[in-house]
């Protein structure tokens, strides 16, 4: 756990900058969800970057969609996505507006209640689970769609904000190939990590998934 990190929100500007500039200095930082039990405090601890339409991984990759509709809206705002027919993830758009590039919130520290995110994910089998993957760590902050396009700027209380906290020293940061990202888009070194936190999920390579016969 990190000590008095800073609680000041991230400026717009943060964000809107190049994708692969904004995604390692993601790390440590700290995303807060305000939920009508309380609140939840995450500290990042793996991302992985997409760059829009220069990027066959990204949802964004053959232009715009309903789906994807605020990836190309103002930097600093939420993207969430519904995958697999089970499972919600978030992003944080970055870039200047109309470029679609966004980061993917693959792992985290549960730093403020972990006794909510407990609640939620009834499956991990101690803290350091709780948001390690993406689809964990937005069950473990109860996000689901109704939060795209949420604003995490805002200095306002809102149902979620990223706060400065605490960026990890560059040589604290590891990269590698994405998780489960299949063809040319499987070759970019873009996922981001925290080196030896206990919270960064394990890398998968993509494995086609076969139809039933």
């Amino acid at each position: 756990m990190i000590a008095s990190p800073d609680r000041t929100p991230l400026p717009r500007e943060f964000f809107d900058r190049p994708i692969l500039e904004v995604a390692p200095d993601l790390l440590g930082r700290i995303l807060v969800r305000t939920t009508p039990d309380g609140p939840i405090a995450l500290r990042l601890t793996e991302v992985e970057a997409y760059d829009g339409q220069n990027d066959p991984g990204s949802h964004a990759y053959r232009g715009r969609t309903p789906r994807n509709e605020v990836m190309f809206g103002p930097p600093g705002h939420v993207y969430v996505y519904f995958t697999y027919g089970m499972w919600f993830c978030m992003n944080l758009v970055c870039g200047p507006e109309g470029r679609a590039s966004a980061v993917l919130l693959r792992a985290g520290e549960i730093i403020e209640g972990a006794e909510l995110a407990r609640t939620r994910r009834h499956s991990a089998r101690n803290d350091k689970e709780l948001a390690k993957g993406p689809a964990r760590l937005a069950t473990a902050l109860d996000v689901d769609r109704a939060l795209n396009g949420t604003d995490a700027c805002t200095v306002q209380d809102t149902p979620l904000r990223i706060l400065t906290g605490a960026p990890v020293p560059a040589d604290q940061v590891r990269n590698g190939p994405r998780t489960g990202v299949a063809g040319e888009g499987g070759v970019h070194p873009w996922r981001y990590w925290v080196a030896d936190d206990p919270t960064v999920s394990p890398y998968r390579a993509h494995v086609p998934r076969r139809r039933r016969s």
